[in-house]
């Protein structure tokens, strides 16, 4: 009940601050472009796994929507996990990274991977040494005064991932005064969006990926998953996970944190029901669903290794 007052009292709010609410991607990111070259290297490298055989990009494909379209990723000797890889373009944007929100930044996050025993299954202890009797020596000595360590190598990967934003998307044209960017059936999608209350969770410059909610505000979920409980232990935690963006979501299937949807139409006709509380028409979906393909954006240029 109270989260139905909370939509009722403080939608019409958010409606009047509508310009507010979404605001464009920047065309570039000020990062330190030394730093950000040899992230780029640590990126692509399979030394990073155990078995030397993954690597980041097997996870986060950048030709496409920076996922790997998989409900979950395959990690050491064959290993999935239980939640769906979330794309790494505009992960800089969001407030918190995984899921659950564990790590506080992109440098925190890179950490997980590498040394998660589902995924890369590699020691810190054992890695150092070995990317030490690389080049790799002689690069980090010339960025980092102390060389290769743990935190170096994650700061390198997080300030490339600083990089992978995907600028200039028809929808962020059209927040810039290019009306013509987006379709008359997209642009009445960006008005129903806003007014069914999707735009109370789904904003920011990454239209998601700034606060927690939870999954089944309506209709209870069945999911097994207890989302943002496992890293707080508070029972007001259970089931909720960090809003995922909408940017290039046309890119990024299959949806949800365990990747369990492969269609934008049932993923938006499940959020309506579960966290709405309501159903919508088929035209209804149709328009959201025109304005949800104009958040595509530019990839990056020069993304291979």
């Amino acid at each position: 009940m109270f989260i139905r007052i909370f939509v009722l009292t403080i939608l019409p709010i958010f409606l009047c601050a509508e310009e507010k609410l979404i605001t464009p991607i920047p065309l570039e990111m000020n990062v330190d472009k030394r730093k950000a070259s040899l992230g780029k290297k640590l990126f692509f490298d399979t030394q990073l796994s155990r078995d030397r055989s993954i690597a980041c990009v097997n996870c986060h494909n950048l030709s496409d929507g920076g996922d790997d379209n998989l409900p979950v990723s395959f990690g050491f000797k064959g290993q999935t996990g239980t939640r769906n890889s979330p794309t790494v373009y505009n992960a800089v944007f969001n407030f918190r990274q995984f899921w659950d929100g564990r790590a506080k930044d992109l440098q925190e996050q890179a950490l997980g991977p590498v040394e998660n025993p589902v995924e890369m299954a590699h020691d810190f202890k054992q890695l150092i040494p070995q990317l030490k009797k690389t080049e790799y020596r002689k690069e980090f000595d010339a960025i980092y005064s102390d060389g290769i360590t743990r935190e170096n190598v994650a700061n390198a990967i997080a300030e490339y991932e600083k990089t992978l934003i995907t600028p200039n998307a028809p929808f962020d044209r059209y927040l810039q005064g290019e009306k013509g960017a987006i379709s008359p059936d997209a642009e009445e999608g960006y008005l129903i969006f806003k007014s069914k209350g999707c735009i109370l969770c789904h904003q920011g410059i990454n239209i998601g990926g700034s606060m927690y909610n939870k999954f089944g505000v309506y209709v209870e979920s069945n999911v097994s998953d207890l989302g943002r409980y496992e890293v707080t232990r508070k029972s007001r935690d259970k089931h909720f996970f960090k809003v995922p963006s909408l940017r290039n979501i046309e890119r990024t299937a299959p949806y949800f944190h365990d990747g369990h949807e492969p269609d934008l139409r049932k993923a938006v006709l499940t959020m309506s029901e579960f966290q709405l509380g309501r159903k919508m028409t088929q035209q209804e979906i149709d328009k959201i669903l025109a304005f949800l393909h104009t958040l595509n954006g530019e990839i990056p240029q020069n993304i291979e290794p």
